[in-house]
């Protein structure tokens, strides 16, 4: 802080951005001001009980700032900076806000595919909030220019490419001149020149028949009508635009879950849901809106639940980024109380659906509560001499990969899996015990399991061999937590006094979900056994 303060002094008081930047001088966080001194000064002058931003401040260890003359261009800057730089401490929408684009693959034969994160350097195109939209386009690009659409090179013959002609049944070899000619076309349909592009194809149609090539130019001829077809259809899009987007959301113990409808003259014409784990819980929604608006068409009016702080402000940011008004609704009676009431329904219709697994196997197991939380473990050894373990954490039926972990086992016998499953599942439990409880706490603010350090279910990969290993280094930490083992060849689950095994029905949710689990703690325990071979191999 001491190497900050000169800094901080020099500060301004007007509004606009400031970028904290770590050690490496890599932008971690961006955030907007009305008052820049007040707003960067306050992250070290109060205690915060959310874990991100103790994080984020203990990281910082630079930051720069950029003043603006208001309010509402600090909210435009801050999102372009936001899209350009992807700091990791920013709000990350699960969903929506890391839009997809796509991107032409550098190669000497280049690819389209999608892309959610990219180098400055890359060639992208977007953001596409639809993936049926990035898809389509895509797939018409790869169609009409004949674009490469596998990674593998096998078409690839000295410095020309094999491609299918869909005018004739052979093959024909394209060089690298000609294929860039077809890349540049395929970026004009990407940057929505289609009018040029249709004036160019019209004109290398022209030159063809006149040359007799006649393959060729029926082949621009076909090209030409689809694309009219195309900007026919984005005619027909425009005049379809959204009159309201109805907004509402539920808030979990560790996250927020939104849905969007659009409503087009009084219909329902689309949904879109977004998950987040929550950052600044009071200003969730201002945040969502000012994102997902920078790279989504705007309506005239947005129906939100609830007031939020700066309304007038963020309305006016909406205004200059459409360039027509654009209001904010919080209904009290009528219609569009009822739209609102309609999105929460559809909220826990969604999160009811996607609980049905963790119901049954609370049932099943008999588990005090919820499997929330559910770790796995597994053991990977495939013949060498060196062993690992691998845990996977999943959160409300999903893979975390943040919270994934690996072990190199450190005391083999005789590379004994019952050895190996009792170290690793000691280790990881022995250090979540060991942690004091302000850590403890603080950690579990971002988790669903709030205010608990264990996990709700400890899997493990295995019969009661693995089951009774793992058991004993619970017991040895004087720990009772709920605990199963999954054998793969019966599918059968084996819980700790249970003197039979407990099977459950194929078409089980519960049973797909634990599965899922286990095949995913096996799959990553292997991965890490190949990595480590192979960097043995190369030392």
């Amino acid at each position: 802080m001491s190497s900050l303060s000169h800094k901080l002094a020099y500060l301004s008081n007007n509004p606009g951005c400031y970028l904290f930047k770590n050690k490496a001088s890599k932008i971690i966080y961006i955030g907007k001001a009305r008052n820049l001194k007040k707003r960067v000064k306050s992250y070290w002058q109060k205690n915060s009980e959310d874990i991100k931003t103790r994080k984020l401040v203990e990281e910082i260890a630079d930051f720069d700032f950029i003043i603006t003359d208001t309010e509402v261009e600090a909210l435009l800057l801050e999102a372009k900076l936001i899209k350009e730089n992807q700091p990791k401490y920013n709000m990350e929408l699960k969903g929506g806000v890391r839009y997809a684009y796509i991107k032409i693959t550098n190669e000497d034969f280049p690819r389209l595919e999608t892309a959610r994160t990219f180098k400055r350097s890359d060639k992208i195109y977007g953001p596409f909030a639809l993936a049926s939209t990035r898809k389509n386009l895509i797939r018409l690009a790869n169609s009409l220019f004949k674009l490469r659409t596998e990674k593998r090179k096998s078409d690839q013959v000295g410095n020309k490419y094999r491609i299918r002609c869909s005018t004739a049944p052979w093959l024909r070899l394209v060089t690298k001149e000609e294929y860039q000619r077809d890349i540049a076309k395929a970026e004009m349909l990407l940057k929505g020149e289609t009018k040029n592009l249709i004036k160019e194809l019209e004109e290398e149609m022209n030159n063809f028949s006149q040359d007799q090539q006649f393959e060729l130019a029926k082949l621009r001829r076909d090209q030409i009508q689809a694309l009219e077809n195309l900007a026919q259809e984005q005619k027909v899009q425009l005049r379809k635009a959204y009159d309201q987007d109805v907004i509402s959301y539920v808030k979990l113990a560790n996250k927020f879950v939104v849905q969007l409808f659009n409503i087009n003259k009084g219909v329902v014409s689309g949904r879109k849901e977004f998950k987040f784990k929550i950052h600044r819980s009071e200003e969730f929604l201002f945040d969502f809106l000012t994102q997902y608006y920078y790279s989504n068409e705007i309506p005239q009016e947005i129906i939100i639940p609830a007031k939020i702080k700066d309304q007038k402000i963020l309305e006016n940011y909406l205004t200059k980024l459409s360039g027509r008004k654009t209001e904010i609704t919080i209904p009290q009676k009528g219609d569009k109380l009822k739209l609102l009431e309609l999105v929460k329904k559809n909220i826990t219709a969604s999160l009811e659906r996607g609980d049905s697994a963790l119901f049954e196997l609370q049932l099943k197991l008999s588990l005090p509560r919820l499997p929330i939380v559910i770790e796995c473990f597994d053991v990977s050894n495939l013949g060498a001499n060196q062993m690992v373990g691998s845990m996977v954490y999943f959160e409300n039926g999903r893979p975390d990969k943040n919270n994934y972990r690996r072990f190199k086992i450190k005391y083999q016998r005789d590379q004994s899996d019952f050895d190996a499953m009792n170290e690793i599942v000691f280790r990881r439990y022995y250090r979540l015990k060991k942690e004091d409880s302000a850590t403890a706490k603080a950690r579990l603010a971002n988790r669903a399991f709030a205010g608990r350090v264990f996990p709700d279910l400890i899997l493990v990969d295995g019969g009661k061999p693995q089951l009774t290993a793992a058991r004993g280094a619970l017991r040895s930490l004087g720990l009772e937590l709920p605990l199963a083992a999954l054998a793969k060849k019966q599918e059968e689950l084996f819980l700790p006094g249970a003197k039979y095994p407990l099977r459950l029905p194929k078409k089980s949710d519960a049973l797909h979900l634990i599965q899922k689990i286990r095949d995913e703690a096996h799959r990553f325990a292997i991965a890490y056994h190949r990595l480590l071979r192979n960097n043995d191999f190369r030392d």
